[in-house]
């Protein structure tokens, strides 16, 4: 394998063999293979994929879709039963809860049994326990058993661990679902700054998470490797795929493919049935360079190439951000009150129609957003085929850094809980901000005063 490679794997499965009863299993061992009381199940059939060094790629996919029986294997820590997996370097990884520590055994007990599993010395360790300790932030539970922690402290002292072996390979799986807010920032500063120069396969179903973190993905469906490609292009095809399971057969969700795109999000995603062949989203554009020296955030609708799905039971007909009083202006500077248009047309009966927005940044962060059902559920609206219905959301735009922002719209009928997204746009309309004022956080806000004056 090159060394720029991290890991390859090449027609990786594994097959387990699944016994109705105890008895089939010792007749199995009595016959000696001349006769099958078994049935096979393959949880990971024919994977193939390579990983470059310092590469961050996220793998996503349903309960159940082989996402953890991957890692194993990349992880060594089950074997194959075809095909083979290579890696390069050092990998220290966080699986599922309750993996790779003795629940007999102390916090402290466990971070040296771990640590020497990673090739660590006691004296490495040594050096190292207070930074480990610090980290997990357990206090006296660090000289407890760890099977009377709870599932959170057993997560900060795993994660501290792996954090400190000096790992050329990191993969991480569901882990930061787990912890709170405070340790969950904390993981992702030290996330952040592993990946400047390591390796990292990050497993998770929050799909803003993933497009924060990775610039690849790979989608796993029924143990089979059906999707990979830019992080956003693979998250919007995984995105369909998941709302069409929730609304059933009953209602098919048609991929939008707009202009003379190919090997777009969404073309895989209508077969629900896993490929043999992967589907290759490609790379994502990268926001334009801001090249205009006046702060200025130009809105340009994207409607007739936006990407998305459609029922054909209502259709999302017009996407604007206009200024508080109807103008249309191309450019907008942040501060000022403007209201988002969403227009829709129905081509069957809705009794409860829902239009929503959300602002999203380059790397799929919801910055805000909202959706009809606050007023609809305080005063019912319905509509019948063929009505035109439209949502005004009026405030005030935030100011925002420099970057390209997309506005997703959507039009779904029924409930919070309980609705099918008949139309869904991801980039329905286009924010391109230049010279942003904005330095700090994700979205900035109009300061009154500030003073810097010596005290007495």
């Amino acid at each position: 394998m090159s060394s720029e490679l991290a890991i390859r794997a090449d027609g990786l499965g594994k097959c387990y063999q699944i016994y109705a009863s105890p008895r089939d299993r010792l007749l199995q061992m009595l016959v000696r293979g001349r006769r099958r009381y078994y049935r096979e199940f393959w949880a990971l059939r024919d994977v193939s994929f390579e990983v470059a060094r310092g590469e961050t790629v996220g793998i996503v996919g349903r309960n159940g879709s082989g996402k953890s029986t991957l890692l194993q294997m990349v992880c060594g820590t089950l074997n194959p039963t075809s095909g083979s997996v290579t890696t390069n370097g050092r990998i220290a990884a966080l699986l599922e809860l309750g993996a790779g520590f003795n629940p007999e055994f102390t916090g402290r007990e466990n971070v040296y049994m771990a640590s020497s599993l990673y090739g660590l010395s006691r004296e490495q360790v040594d050096a190292r326990f207070d930074l480990i300790a610090g980290f997990a932030d357990i206090g006296d539970f660090m000289e407890q058993p760890v099977k009377t922690y709870s599932s959170g402290m057993y997560v900060r002292l795993a994660f501290a661990v792996i954090a400190h072996v000096d790992a050329d390979i990191l993969v991480v799986d569901e882990a930061l679902a787990v912890g709170d807010a405070v340790f969950t920032q904390r993981c992702m500063r030290f996330i952040h700054r592993f990946q400047q120069d390591g390796t990292l396969l990050f497993v998770s179903h929050d799909m803003g998470a993933v497009q924060r973190l990775c610039r690849s993905a790979m989608w796993l469906s029924h143990g089979r490797l059906v999707g990979r490609g830019a992080s956003k292009r693979v998250a919007e095809a995984y995105l369909q795929d998941t709302q069409q399971a929730l609304v059933g057969a009953d209602t098919r969700l048609e991929a939008l493919r707009r202009g003379s795109e190919s090997g777009d999000a969404g073309e895989a995603a209508d077969e629900a049935a896993p490929s043999v062949e992967a589907v290759d989203y490609g790379a994502d554009d990268d926001a334009p360079a801001a090249i205009d020296y006046a702060a200025a955030a130009e809105v340009r609708g994207n409607l007739p190439e936006a990407r998305g799905w459609a029922t054909g039971q209502a259709e999302i007909t017009g996407v604007s951000l206009e200024r508080d009083d109807g103008s249309a202006v191309p450019v907008l500077e942040g501060g000022e009150r403007v209201r988002m248009v969403l227009t829709a047309r129905a081509a069957i009966p809705l009794a409860r129609p829902i239009l929503g927005f959300i602002v999203k940044d380059r790397l799929g962060q919801d910055l805000f957003g909202e959706n009809t059902l606050p007023f609809t559920d305080a005063t019912p609206v319905s509509v019948e085929a063929g009505d035109t219905f439209q949502a005004v959301f009026e405030f005030r735009l935030p100011m925002l850094p420099n970057g390209q922002y997309a506005v997703m719209a959507s039009v779904a009928d029924g409930s919070l809980t309980d609705n099918v997204q008949h139309h869904y746009l991801h980039d329905a309309l286009i924010l391109t901000v230049a010279s942003s004022r904005v330095r700090w956080g994700l979205v900035g806000i109009p300061f009154e005063n500030v003073r810097l004056a010596r005290t007495p």
